[in-house]
């Protein structure tokens, strides 16, 4: 079973999750802006992407660029700071047991289809 963590008022978002559906029956939508990650979840979703929280941030959004750009935090501060706003985390996310993988553009699905 995938999940894919989805925001559904997303563009790029809405064409990952058709994607994922045109390549599986077997997906669990999880909207996250309402039902926010904690930030254990948040950690285990970093280690399966195999990237530094940082990279998962979304710089475009106004509260990033409010109060967050040009700050530095370690990684446990921008997982608090996700978990604390989740409109900062990128998406559509799609996780399986023992990885996930950003699907923006969503043919980066592929990768995790070719890989399970």
């Amino acid at each position: 079973m995938l999940k894919i963590y989805h925001n559904p008022r997303c563009r790029k978002s809405r064409a990952g999750l058709d994607y994922i559906r045109s390549r599986t029956e077997s997906v669990e939508v999880v909207d996250y802006l309402n039902k926010p990650l904690t930030v254990a979840e948040l950690e285990v979703l970093v280690m399966k992407l195999g990237i530094k929280p940082a990279e998962l941030v979304r710089t475009q959004e106004e509260y990033f660029k409010q109060n967050l750009k040009g700050k530095q935090f370690n990684d446990h501060e921008w997982i608090k700071i996700m978990a604390g706003n989740p409109k900062l985390i990128r998406r559509p996310i799609v996780e399986s047991k023992y990885k996930a993988v950003v699907a923006d553009p969503p043919d980066e699905a592929d990768r995790f289809f070719d890989n399970k």
